[in-house]
Order: C-alpha cells, then structure tokens, then sequence
C-alpha cells in the first residue's frame, strides 16, 4: 500500500471523527481525574493481601449494629454498608483491620455524572452509544494507520525510537507524543469498542449460575467466624464483594464474589454451598472497564489523562502539518507549455519542502527571463526544446519515493527525450534516519546512464532543509550556467530569546585575516557548553547573529571573522574589556564532544576552529587530531595561546595545519587526505569526525572522506554519513 493511501486513510478518518474525538478527549481527560481524586483520599488498605476476611467482618461486625454489605474497590478502599448503633444506615469506607469508619461514601461529583453521559452517549442514548463505539473503532484506525506512516518515517517498525528529525514544533511533537502515547491510545480505543459491544449485547451472554456444589459430609461447626478456614484463608485481594446473611440461620449464606468466581458460603462451617466460574467475557469486560478508567491507579489514570490531551494535540497539530504541507506543495500555474521550455524543475516531495525550494528556484529562474516548466516527477514527460533537467526530491521511509514521484522510475525507461539534456540532482533528507537521500541517489545513477543526458553537476544533498546549503549549490550552477539565479530566502518564524549578561573579559587586536578572539564572562547562571551557539543582537532587536561557542573554564571563547559592512562582527570588535553585552545561549546538541568516543578527528578553517579550542580544553582523556587551515602562518597566531597550552599538557592531542597562501599552499582537507590512515583508523574503531567552519570546506571534506571510505571493509561512506560518527555545523 503506498505511502499516500496511509496518509489519505490517516487524514480523512480524523477529519470525519474530528468533532467527537473531541467531545471524546475532552470528557475523557475529566473523568481521568476522577480516581487521581478519589486515590488522593487515603483510605486505601496497605497490604491488603495479608488482612483476612475473617478479620474485617470480625471488625465490622464488633463495630456496627448490622453489616449488609462488604466491597472492595480496586483503588484498595473498603466499602460496607451498615446499620449503627443508633440505627442509621450509611455506606461508609472502614478501616478492615479495626472496622473504624474512615468517611462516607460521597453522591458523585456532578462534573464527572455529567461527563460520564457525554463520553457514552452524548446523551443520544442508544444512538449516541453505537455514535462512540464507532469514533472508537475509527480511534483505533487512526492510531494503527498513524503508527504505519511513524515506521514509514522512520525508516521501518525497528527504528520506531529512534532519534527524530529536529523540525517544526508541531510536526516533531506530533512524532514524539505518537510514540510515547500509541500504545494507552490503541488501549482506549480498544476497550472502548469492546465496552459498546458489550452494551448493544454483541458479545457471548454472561450469565453466572451458580451450581451446587457435593457435600464431602459433616462438616465441622465453628463457634467464632475467626475460627472459619475459608474465612481465615481468604484475604480482601480475593474479595470483590460480600453479602452478609441476614440472620445466624445456618441456611443463610455469605455471597461471595471473588476475583474470578462467586461462592454461596456456610457462615458455620465455610463450607462452598453453590459456586460460579465467571465466564471469559466477564473477566475481559471488567478488565477493559479498569483499562479504560483507570480506576483504581493513579499511575494509570494519569497516563490515560495525558493520552487523552495528546489525542486534542494531535488533531491540532495534523491540521497545521497538513496546511504547511498544503501551502508547501501548492502548485505554481503554468503560463508557458512544457514543450516550449528549455528548463525542466521536476519534484518529488512528500512533506512540501522539496517543493518550497523547487518554487523559489522556479521564480529565479522565471525573473531572469527563463522558460521553465514545473512539475512532479509522476509528471514525466517528452520535452520538446528541454536543454536542462533539475529535480529536487526528497525520501521517504527506507528509501522510498515520495507519493508523486512513485511513477517515475518506469516513465523515465519508457520516454526518450528528442534532444541532449543536461541534469542537476537535489536530494533532501535528514542525516538522522537512515537510507539518507537514497531516492536521490537512485534518481541520480538512473539518468546518469541513460543517453542524451549529461550530469551538470554532481549529486548534491542538503540536510534538514538547510537554506544556507543550497545557496551553495546555487553558486555552482550558477558558474556553470553563467548566470546569477536570484533566490528569495525563506522567513524565519520569529524565536524567543531567553537573553543572558555577559562581560568583556577581553578582545584581541585583528590578525592578519581580519579575524579577533572575544572572551566573555556570563554575568549570572546560564548552562552551555562548546558546541553551543551564541545568539547575539547587534541591532538591539530580534536581528541575530550566531556565533559557535568555545567553553574554557567558566568562560565563553568567540572567534570572529570581521567583515566590513558585517553587523555582528563590527559590533563585538567595538565592545570593549568590561563592558557588557545582552546575548542567549542556542543549545547545540547535535555538536556536543563525544564523551563516549575514545578517538575523535576536528576539521575546520577559519574561525570554525572556536568550538575545538574550548573541546580541547575540557577534554582529559580521548585521543584528539586537530585539522586547521588557514591563509598564512600567522593567521594561527591568535590560537597558539591556548592550543599551545593544552598540547603541552596532553600528549592525547596532536595539531595539523595548513595554509592556503604560503608553504606548499595545500587546503584542509588535502591535509586530511595525507593523513589517510589516521583518518580510517579513527573511523574504523568507531571514533567521531568533527567538522566546523565553511560550507564549501565541509563539502570538500565529505568527497575527501568518501575517497577514503571506498573499498573500506568496515564501513563504507553512506554507512559512515547515517552512524553518528560525523557531526558537521558549517555556514
């Protein structure tokens, strides 16, 4: 079933049960207050498995003129009804050990009678009954077709917990609270269509009678129901109820309903009169009952509370993920013919983001006077005059295609196009899941082995949408169409800034590189570490600039590139040592220093060094090579106070450097790849490659590294890219 059927069945039963899911979650999050409240109470009997019944009707019986009734709740509470000495009738809850009354039974609260009505029948009666079985069942389909799409997402039912794609709050939530509450979800809705059978009478009947059971003989007559053996033996966790006999008369019996069969008693003798096994269906009704209400748990009900909330969350955030993925994938209208086009913008996008940079760059292109054609890759078609093919497409589950990109395998083997074509391949992806970019990659190697088509540029993959990354891969088309393409960047939302004090502590002249070295002190508590960004506000307003974090000691270390017309960066240069400053702190987490990794490799040039020189720092045991390139040698003169510190002091740590504009003018990562067989050796023995600073370096790096990787026996370089070991914060 394809991927489009889960998520139309997903949608359209949510849709339709939308206003009773509702009214359901909403009565449901009520009524699960109800045993947390009664629970608060207290009355409940602590190791009622050791208290015997003889004890309590002992109790009781010493206590109060006439017992008529003994039951125990499932929240632990022991309820009786019985006649004082002045002859009052009252339900009361008892102590079972002393029979001293605790409280009275209370009316039930409205708010919960109330409630309980709209949550069974929404006071339609039959006809509301059958309305909630239904909405449960569809529940029930909601959760398993949701849990479908969850396993598509993540790569397969294996990988369900694994880590989740950092993204928009209600898209991740929607994927975190699925997991946490699928299972109590799938149980209400359950026990819910289970509950409703059981009221229309759709289920086997469940009628308990009793039958004699054979006399053994006389049996012994005891003078003190202390002295009964039954009585004795059976503790309040076997009773669920008790009915007294209403005189000493020996054929008056105690009725006894017991966790899984009801007993007529011998109040003399203990004898088992007449018994009844329950039947299945009576076990499994009172189950899905206590499932379903949580009676009796607080632990429970208050998961059932939450799972209830979670059902009004999901429908809030599927109609925000479904508008986002409308507006994402909302078709631009074709003013020209596809065969009058010589640029041909194909998509496949399952969530819309494909799409989105698909529409700016369709705009671009259409601003510099271009014919462009756009269209889904299910749409593949003959292109009369089409000299270019450029496909964004992202992937889904374990390598899939998206919805409207599912055709295009078998459309491209079958159409020939009439003239030569060159392509580009954008693949979108998250290096979190696995089988990154794979539809891409399998796009990419079919047309590159097909005639009249020649690979423009080279697979490029953007991870988790990253704007700044296609920028680059705008650059290089635009070098090799030799046109500028005029992009328009997306809105950011606006973010809330929890901003911090931090003093100057000291600021470097510029090197040679127009580069200088800020250390601050934060003025009050704030956590952070290095790897961490530093969110600061040069304009006074929501303008941010992020800087990455060297922690060394309790201070923040930056390290600054100053440009010239550059807002932050001429804004920290003028501070100065003892002023202070109003900035937040950006938690990192996909770049914090492996803790767990015996050996770890940092790449980086320019200022990307920062968050190395504060790893360094802290580190006291791992193995670290540092990888730095630079323009001159005296661009690293600003570092060698504290790297030539902490190299002194650990013989863990070793430093390669490399300059672009003197000695043998080599860049990192023709540094990295000198240094092959170190860097296999890390990757083999599970170690972390760390890469920080520019864009183009990093994706020089990454093609380094696959050089390296082929042929490699122990992981290859896609392997490598999707196990955790590379961690990239580039610019």
């Amino acid at each position: 079933m394809t991927i489009s059927i889960w998520r139309f069945s997903h949608l359209t039963l949510a849709l339709v049960s939308s206003l009773f899911l509702i009214v359901a979650a909403v009565t449901g999050i009520i009524l699960a207050v109800e045993p947390i409240s009664h629970q608060a109470k207290g009355y409940a009997v602590e190791n009622w498995e050791e208290v015997s019944l003889a004890t309590t009707i002992d109790a009781l019986k010493n206590s109060y003129d006439e017992v008529l009734e003994l039951e125990v709740e499932s929240s632990g509470f022991v309820k009786a009804s019985v006649l004082t000495m002045e002859m009052e009738t009252l339900d009361i809850y008892v102590n079972p050990i002393t029979g001293e009354q605790l409280g009275e039974v209370e009316e039930r609260p409205y708010i919960y009678t109330f409630a309980t009505n709209v949550h069974r029948s929404l006071f339609l009666k039959s006809i509301g009954r059958f309305f909630v079985g239904l909405i449960s069942l569809l529940l029930f389909i909601i959760a398993i077709t949701g849990l479908v799409l969850l396993a598509k997402r993540q790569g397969g039912f294996l990988k369900l917990f694994s880590k989740v794609q950092k993204d928009y709050f209600e898209l991740r939530y929607h994927v975190l609270l699925s997991r946490w509450f699928f299972i109590p979800i799938v149980i209400l809705a359950f026990t819910g269509v289970y509950l409703s059978a059981e009221k229309f009478k759709l289920l086997p009947d469940t009628v308990v009678e009793k039958q004699d059971v054979a006399s053994n003989g006389a049996s012994k007559v005891y003078e003190h129901i202390t002295d009964v053996p039954f009585f004795k033996e059976t503790t309040l966790a076997d009773i669920r109820q008790v009915e007294f006999p209403f005189s000493s008369d020996s054929e008056e019996y105690y009725l006894i309903a017991l966790q899984n069969i009801e007993v007529d008693v011998n109040q003399q003798t203990g004898a088992i009169v007449r018994s009844a096994d329950y039947p299945f269906v009576t076990l499994a009704s009172r189950l899905s009952l206590v499932l379903h209400t949580g009676e009796g748990n607080v632990i429970w009900s208050v998961v059932l509370l939450l799972a209830s909330a979670s059902i009004l969350f999901f429908m809030y955030s599927g109609f925000v993920m479904t508008l986002k993925r409308r507006k994402k994938a909302k078709r631009i209208t074709q003013i020209t013919d596809k065969d009058e086009c010589e640029y041909i913008i194909l998509v496949g996008s399952e969530s819309g983001t494909a799409f989105d940079f698909a529409q700016r760059f369709y705009k671009g292109l259409t601003k510099v006077g271009k014919k462009v054609y756009l269209s889904e890759l299910n749409n593949y078609a003959e292109y009369a005059n089409a000299t270019n093919i450029i496909i964004f497409t992202s992937t889904y589950g374990e390598g899939e295609p998206p919805t409207n990109a599912r055709k295009f395998s078998e459309l491209f083997s079958r159409i020939q196009q009439p003239n030569k074509i060159d392509f580009s391949v954008i693949g979108f992806g998250s290096l979190d899941y696995p089988d990154y970019c794979k539809f891409a990659i399998e796009i990419d190697d079919q047309i590159a082995s097909a005639k009249n088509f020649q690979q423009q540029l080279p697979l490029f993959k953007i991870n988790k949408s990253d704007f700044d990354s296609f920028e680059l891969w705008m650059i290089q088309y635009a070098n090799k169409v030799g046109f500028t393409i005029p992009v328009e960047r997306p809105l950011l939302r606006k973010k809330k800034y929890k901003k911090v004090e931090f003093e100057v502590l000291e600021r470097t002249d510029l090197n040679v590189d127009d580069t200088f070295l800020l250390k601050l002190l934060p003025k009050s508590k704030v956590d952070f570490t290095s790897g961490d960004l530093l969110e600061v506000f040069p304009n006074d307003d929501d303008t941010v600039r992020q800087y990455s974090i060297a922690r060394i000691d309790d201070t923040i270390l930056l390290s600054i590139k100053k440009h010239e017309l550059g807002r932050g960066s001429n804004y920290l240069f003028r501070l100065k040592v003892g002023e202070t400053i109003k900035a937040a702190i950006d938690q990192n987490e996909d770049f914090h220093f492996p803790k767990n990794a015996k050996k770890s490799i940092f790449i980086s040039n320019g200022t990307g060094i920062a968050p190395f020189l504060g790893m360094i720092s802290e580190n006291t045991t791992q193995n670290i090579s540092m990888f730095w390139g630079g323009r001159e040698k005296a661009s690293m003169g600003i570092y060698n106070s504290v790297l030539e510190k902490e190299v002194l002091n650990s013989e863990n740590i070793n430093v390669f450097t490399s300059f672009s504009r003197e000695g043998e003018k080599q860049y990192v990562q023709d540094v990295v790849l000198e240094q092959k067989e170190l860097v296999l050796k890390t990757i083999n023995q599970n170690g972390t490659i760390m890469i920080c600073g520019s864009l183009a370096m990093q994706h020089d790096v990454l093609d380094v590294l696959e050089r390296i990787l082929q042929g490699n026996q122990t992981i290859n370089f896609e392997a490598f890219e999707k196990s955790g070991q590379l961690k990239t914060d580039c610019y």
